[in-house]
């Protein structure tokens, strides 16, 4: 690959935080210590949440936080079809049952129809829904509050999976992660995402019995702390007197730990976290203006009201009439040095899930899908950068 090859994303590292990760090197610990302590109290500040805990990477995330829910058998949790394999994973890793939901063709977001919809097909065949995991699709904040009230009403709980959206503020003002109209809130810190601490992940939540049950389940499912250990055969000598060794091991865990590395890099990083955020909304902003006369392809569809953090640029391109096939137009990109990715095949259509309900039709789905394409977006571009990549859409897209 060139140097001068744009992907659809990358990292940004500066010197900084390549020093924070060597001072963490020279420290004393290298996996679970005070910079993990550090980073999470910092994240929770940021998020404006009481609590946020650290773990491996953002499947890492959603797992914990089923677990955290006991989500098992019999339990049904409802999820777009438009997202990363990991959101319906989470739940079938606790052998609880997915229903896939279908989503806005012009967003890929969630609404609280198809939300809805997904609950009443639940019911039709004999099932409850126990949880809905609605995700923030390129940074773009689903309708909270309305999901929040139908779930609410019909006894399930609320997960979001906002690994696309850290720093993004909803319409009423709250940064996604603040768990206003949610149990808990699940991030991810992959190398492409808007921090990067090369794989980690984040869950936020408000509620204290939450946070217990998730530093369980990224540790071992183990307690070390007096006031949660319960069998003073393990914890005490013959004489009452705590041992100062003593675990329990309460329920079952994961090794799901963040280490005190990673954790040097996302504390460098989420200090850098608002001018990421502004250095992607100015790229975005770019590309409205610079797209708006390209046949046969509309911007990125932009809600009122909302302060995107956009992981995601994509675009709606109708291939058919263009008469081109995506694979083509991306190849033909992809010579002109524009690195370009499809978000995401619907999930309802991999051959796992197809063996568990190989009826479904998701019509919202499977449009957004057919047209998406998601162009070169991270700080470290270059305005130019935005003009090269629709220079080279308008010799591509040309009939």
């Amino acid at each position: 690959m060139s140097s001068d090859f744009l992907p659809y994303g990358r990292q940004q590292i500066d010197d900084d935080d390549i020093a924070a990760v060597a001072e963490a090197l020279r420290s004393d610990y290298l996996t679970t210590g005070p910079r993990v302590t550090a980073f999470e109290e910092a994240f929770a500040t940021r998020m404006g949440v009481k609590r946020a805990i650290a773990c491996a990477n953002g499947t890492a995330a959603l797992h914990a936080a089923m677990l955290a829910l006991d989500i098992g058998p019999g339990d049904v949790a409802i999820v777009p079809s438009i997202t990363f394999l990991a959101t319906a994973n989470a739940a079938r890793f606790c052998n609880g049952w997915v229903m896939f939901a279908d989503v806005d063709p012009a967003t890929g977001l969630m609404t609280p129809e198809s939300l809805t919809e997904a609950i009443i097909r639940t019911h039709a065949i004999g099932m409850t829904p126990r949880v809905v995991i609605p995700v923030h699709y390129a940074g773009q904040i689903c309708d909270m509050p309305a999901l929040s009230r139908i779930a609410r009403d019909n006894g399930m709980f609320i997960v979001e999976d906002a690994c696309h959206a850290l720093g993004s503020i909803d319409s009423e003002g709250f940064t996604v992660g603040a768990c206003e109209d949610s149990d808990m809130a699940c991030f991810s810190f992959h190398p492409v995402k808007t921090i990067a601490t090369g794989e980690g992940g984040m869950i936020t939540t408000n509620d204290p019995e939450l946070e217990k049950r998730l530093r369980r389940a990224v540790c071992h499912g183990m307690v070390r702390e007096e006031a949660d250990l319960t069998d003073p055969g393990l914890s005490c000598d013959a004489e009452g007197t705590r041992l100062p060794w003593a675990y329990e091991m309460q329920a079952l865990g994961y090794n799901y730990r963040l280490s005190d590395i990673q954790a040097a890099l996302g504390l460098s990083q989420l200090t850098k976290l608002d001018q990421f955020i502004a250095r992607r909304r100015h790229l975005a902003g770019l590309y409205d203006e610079q797209l708006n006369d390209l046949s046969h392809l509309t911007p990125m569809s932009h809600l009122v009201g909302q302060s995107p953090s956009l992981h995601l640029y994509v675009v709606q391109i109708d291939f058919e009439a263009l008469n081109k096939p995506r694979q083509q137009v991306m190849a033909e990109l992809a010579n002109k040095g524009v690195g370009t990715q499809v978000h995401y095949i619907p999930v309802h259509h991999q051959p796992y899930y197809k063996r568990l309900d190989a009826e479904l039709e998701l019509p919202g789905s499977d449009t957004f899908y057919a047209r998406c394409l998601s162009l070169p977006l991270f700080p470290t571009m270059k305005d130019k950068d935005v003009t090269r990549v629709v220079n080279a859409l308008r010799d591509v897209l040309v009939e």
